[in-house]
């Protein structure tokens, strides 16, 4: 017997996460499949950037994130134990109403994994795991996917979120362009380590060895070790491997690494997929697009791509053109295309610093074909509405909805999507109508109510 769904999800992963919770907020009837037996365990992708906190914002969970996140702390450099160096890597930004979410914020992947999967489980789903997709196929209709414990699954699409060696992309024969820096790796991997202070990034410098890092993960009694390799060596991923590349490049003695946890072998890899749509089939994340991790730009350019296209699932099943699903790779191929010149250019550099370019909240949409004298995100702040009552942006924001921003009694919008109409004291902007999207841009300004309906109606 064949199961039905609308959304098949193909990675357990953050990108695959986000798209899941946003479709089961929107009531859209979703699976999401991991091959792997049980969650990740490693911290990974660590850094959070200020625009993917403002996306948990509106997904509900933002202040269990907080709860256990820290700001990156000071990097200490050393040679043995002479200081040579000791900065930031992000210059230290106070809130304000309009960046109520100003810095990049350290959240091991796995936690952060583990709150949107609990945050699924409240809207209902949840991950399929040790389940992975063995084949598919598609018509007109929909996809026919074959999963791994033998059932046949019937979805009106599919998004695969499975990663930079993404099976469906390869099923999909798209092309997968970039490069592969094979003499840019790094050993990575979770430790408990004893002797050691928390209040620093730690990083020490032995000419002719090389470099060992040390990032204490926040909300944890763990570090994240990164040590760079040269060319042809094969490290050796285990605890003892581990103390031996600390010891030979720190040469510290009274610190001593007593555990390890999670590793990885690390191989810089920069590309970008040629197509994000093959007919019913979509790649987001890492799927799509992988990256250097200068700037940690990878899994938060993956949350943004699922926050895109799950609000365009959602109002194409709910009737919309099936066109609006065109605007995804439209608006976010570009994205990442920009954001591997950024990462590959801070690779190249060598550079620790960041700025205002890495947090992504200068993204924007404009000169799209959703983007009517708009596209930029709306930023927070306070909001008068006309009866003199004020309301912060991103609670009018929040939710499933499109937001109209206007100082005239709400237009009537027949069969379209949900609006949420606010009549303010004054415009927003230059027109008397502002529409934001779901996804926080603006869609649509104009001081047409015949323009408005129109826009709608696409949408």
């Amino acid at each position: 017997m064949t199961e039905k769904t609308n959304v098949l999800i193909v990675g357990g992963g953050p990108t695959g996460l986000t798209l899941a919770v946003d479709l089961a907020r929107r009531g859209v009837d979703c699976r999401i499949v991991e091959q792997a037996p049980e969650p990740l365990g490693g911290s990974k992708g660590k850094g959070l950037q200020p625009r993917t906190q403002e996306v948990f914002d509106d997904l509900g969970v933002i202040d269990r994130v907080l709860a256990t996140t820290t700001l990156y702390p000071p990097l200490r450099v050393r040679i043995g134990r002479v200081p040579v160096y000791q900065g930031r890597m992000h210059k230290l930004v106070t809130p304000t109403d309009a960046v109520p979410y100003p810095m990049v914020m350290m959240h091991p992947q796995w936690r952060t994994e583990a709150v949107l999967r609990e945050r699924l489980t409240e809207l209902g789903g949840k991950v399929e795991q040790g389940t992975g997709l063995t084949g598919f196929e598609q018509d007109a209709r929909g996809v026919t996917a074959r999963l791994s414990t033998g059932a046949t699954l019937r979805a009106d699409y599919l998004v695969a979120a499975d990663g930079g060696k993404s099976f469906v992309r390869k099923a999909l024969g798209v092309g997968f362009a970039g490069e592969t820096r094979e003499e840019e790796r790094m050993a990575l991997g979770d430790v408990r380590v004893e002797g050691l202070g928390r209040d620093h990034i730690h990083v020490w410098y032995r000419p002719g060895k090389g470099m060992v890092v040390l990032f204490p993960m926040a909300g944890t009694d763990t570090f994240q070790m990164l040590a760079p390799l040269k060319p042809g060596v094969v490290p050796d991923q285990t605890l003892a491997g581990f103390q031996r590349l600390f010891a030979e490049r720190s040469m510290l003695g009274g610190v001593r690494i007593t555990e390890l946890l999670w590793s990885s072998l690390y191989r810089v890899n920069i590309r970008l997929a040629d197509s994000y749509r093959t007919g019913r089939v979509f790649l987001a994340g890492d799927a799509a697009h992988v990256h250097s991790p200068a700037g940690g730009q990878g899994l938060n350019t993956g949350v943004q791509d699922a926050y895109n296209l799950g609000w365009k699932l959602a109002r194409v099943l709910a009737g919309a053109p099936e066109s609006l699903l065109d605007t995804y790779e439209e608006e976010r191929r570009p994205v990442a295309a920009r954001v591997l010149g950024l990462s590959t250019d801070l690779l190249d550099k060598k550079t620790h610093k960041r700025d205002e370019e890495t947090h992504q909240l200068m993204v924007s949409y404009r000169g799209g074909s959703l983007a009517r004298r708009g596209g930029d995100r709306v930023p927070d702040g306070q909001v008068r509405l006309a009866d003199g009552s004020q309301f912060r942006m991103f609670d009018l924001l929040r939710g499933t909805h499109f937001t109209l921003l206007s100082p005239d009694p709400a237009p009537r919008v027949v069969d379209g999507p949900e609006v949420r109409a606010y009549e303010l004291a004054e415009p927003y902007g230059a027109e008397r109508h502002t529409l934001v999207r779901p996804d926080g841009y603006v869609g649509i300004s104009t001081s047409s109510a015949e323009e408005l309906a129109a826009y709608l109606a696409m949408v």
